[in-house]
């Protein structure tokens, strides 16, 4: 009899739970709504009337509303806990499934939003002076955008370890340029789940959107996500399908994605998840002079190359042969069509999100290697480049290489290249220029970065 009373009792505890929740909830969404009509300034349109009207003490006397907030969110958070207390017994005692899925998804989850949403909520200081804006702030409507360019002041009022009195969060000027791509992209539950928006982000960041802002929802991942091999196989093996999100590629699995397919879904660094390939580069002799060796270049500064960054477009095997060496790589990736970022990490190697956009986020001569390939060619605007260079220079410290492999260009251009290379003054240890077609040619080049008189 209890047996079979049991799922009519448990679904009524759960629609009695979830009829308290919603009282809830309104409670939340109302105190919601009064804020951003607040903030808004549909109360007070005009300086004057607010003062005559509804002036501070008028306003506020006899009622505090983070106090009315600071009570709900106890309430909820309270609800919660009974909540997961419930779907804790439900599971000891094998309640239906489905009763647990949906006090899972759609009751707790809402809830948790709703607290932390509403955990969140600032009123305005309201004090004799008025409150100074960055000109930023106004160009954009979305809460949590303009949440976060807004200075953070440091609550204890005094300067900070950094010896600043706020925090100011940054994005890129050209964010400004994609303000609608860049509101869909913060348009998000706080707490919640994000959309599979990686891509959006992506395009972001390579038109100048960077960096981007932070978000305050919780990524996706891999439901199915298998333990990474053992660093002794990672490198030279592809890593597990299920470990990969593969929803905004063309391919759905690291076989797809072989040179060989021309429905890959890439065009740089073709073959680069073809790890037989992958073996053979700079190790094994080729018949063109531009390929220099990893061995070769070591040997011109022995034992002084113990960490560098590999600028370009891969797979990470550059890394994964220099740590074969106990040489430490961080490689640059971007997500251009296929998983590149993924597979580095899952090769047990270091990879850096990053665009040409934005300056190399390390200290100055700190670097022992700088190796670039296949990613600045001849398509690089020439100031790009100058800046690009230059950077490059403010973080390779007194002694490290420049190594430049394959870099290709137009023969016709490759004068005002080469200046770019050579206007560093460094000191030339191989200097390689050969034809790659009948228009474009090659350049590789080892270079060393001079001391420099303070």
């Amino acid at each position: 009899m209890g047996r079979s009373c049991f799922p009519r009792c448990g679904f009524a505890r759960i629609i009695a739970w979830l009829q308290l929740v919603l009282g809830i909830l309104v409670i939340v969404v109302s105190i919601s709504s009064l804020f951003r009509f607040y903030s808004a300034g549909f109360f007070v349109h005009n300086e004057d009337i607010c003062r005559h009207f509804y002036g501070p003490k008028d306003v506020y006397q006899g009622f505090d509303i983070n106090d009315r907030i600071a009570e709900v969110l106890t309430t909820i958070e309270n609800l919660h806990k009974k909540l997961e207390m419930n779907l804790q017994q439900m599971e000891r005692s094998n309640t239906r499934l489905e009763y647990k899925n949906y006090l899972e998804v759609e009751v707790l989850r809402p809830v948790y939003s709703a607290y932390t949403a509403l955990k969140q909520l600032r009123l305005p200081k309201i004090g004799n002076g008025t409150v100074k804006e960055e000109s930023l702030i106004d160009t954009f409507t979305t809460e949590e955008i303009r949440k976060y360019i807004t200075p953070k002041e440091n609550r204890i009022g005094k300067i900070n370890f950094y010896g600043t009195e706020k925090i100011y969060n940054t994005i890129g000027h050209a964010c400004v340029l994609m303000k609608k791509e860049l509101e869909e992209y913060m348009d998000y539950d706080i707490g919640s789940y994000c959309k599979d928006d990686w891509n959006l982000a992506q395009k972001l960041m390579v038109n100048g959107c960077d960096p981007l802002p932070r978000r305050r929802c919780l990524t996706r991942a891999s439901k199915v996500f298998q333990k990474p091999y053992p660093i002794n196989e990672s490198l030279w093996k592809l890593p597990d399908d299920r470990n990969v999100r593969w929803g905004n590629y063309q391919c759905r699995n690291f076989g797809c994605l072989s040179g060989k397919n021309p429905k890959r879904g890439y065009t740089k660094c073709i073959g680069c998840f073809e790890m037989e390939k992958e073996k053979l580069k700079w190790v094994t002799n080729t018949s063109l002079q531009v390929d220099f060796l990893i061995r070769n270049v070591l040997a011109i500064k022995p034992g002084q190359i113990r960490i560098g960054l590999d600028y370009g477009v891969g797979t990470g095997t550059f890394a994964a042969r220099m740590r074969e060496l106990n040489v430490t790589i961080v490689s640059t990736a971007l997500n251009l069509g296929a998983p590149f970022n993924e597979i580095i990490a899952l090769r047990g190697l270091i990879p850096l999100y990053a665009t040409l956009n934005q300056r190399l986020p390390f200290f100055d001569n700190t670097m022992d290697l700088i190796h670039t390939t296949g990613f600045l060619d001849g398509w690089i605007d020439l100031l790009l480049m100058d800046f690009i260079i230059f950077d490059w220079d403010r973080v390779l410290r007194p002694g490290g290489l420049l190594w430049i492999d394959r870099f290709f260009c137009n023969k016709k251009d490759m004068e005002d290249y080469t200046y770019m290379f050579q206007q560093l003054r460094y000191k030339k240890h191989k200097w390689v220029i050969a034809p790659k077609s009948q228009h474009q040619v090659y350049l590789s080049a080892v270079l060393e970065k001079p001391p420099r008189a303070i």
